[in-house]
């Protein structure tokens, strides 16, 4: 996937502020964020590996701080705008108790951008799938009001596709 097509996947209105894209990989993501969020924003780039960014486009020359972290097991550095998870929830079994654990994190307002492939079918790669309506009935389990679909494209991986939603509490206070 290239640069374009990531920011094209996860479009939508950010607030700016400390962001995390947990299990960042390579950064593709993470400069898709960067290329959407409102300049003076700061990324956390976390991922359990130590962290090697590819070098993409940061025309808002937002501040990208690469930080190796269990994000499942380990405390976020700082309160968050937002926690992007592209390609990583698939690796959690425990996905509610992630996602309510790292909620407590968000500042009031916050939300989650999260992409994932549209299957059921777990495989090596994708251990812990979770298909949209699920993932989006998660999100109102814990919490959540306002979901909203991103968007979604073919996968160059698996035969169904990719989509992407956000989450976010719908009041300014979390619930």
């Amino acid at each position: 996937m290239e640069l374009q097509d990531a920011m094209q996947l996860i479009k939508g209105a950010y607030s700016a502020g400390t962001w995390a894209d947990l299990g960042c990989g390579s950064g593709l993501f993470t400069y898709a964020l960067a290329n959407l969020l409102p300049a003076g924003s700061t990324i956390y780039a976390v991922d359990q590996a130590p962290v090697r960014l590819s070098k993409h486009a940061n025309p808002q020359q937002q501040k990208i701080i690469p930080l190796q972290l269990d994000f499942v097991q380990g405390k976020l550095p700082a309160d968050l705008q937002g926690i992007l998870m592209a390609n990583s929830l698939h690796y959690v079994k425990d996905k509610a108790g992630l996602i309510m654990r790292l909620s407590k994190q968000l500042l009031p307002g916050g939300q989650w951008i999260i992409v994932e492939y549209d299957t059921a079918a777990a495989n090596p790669w994708v251990p812990y799938p979770i298909r949209r309506k699920a993932l989006q009935q998660l999100f109102m389990d814990t919490g959540f009001s306002h979901i909203s679909f991103l968007g979604e494209r073919p996968s160059v991986y698996r035969s169904g596709g990719m989509y992407a939603i956000t989450a976010q509490y719908h009041t300014k206070e979390k619930a």
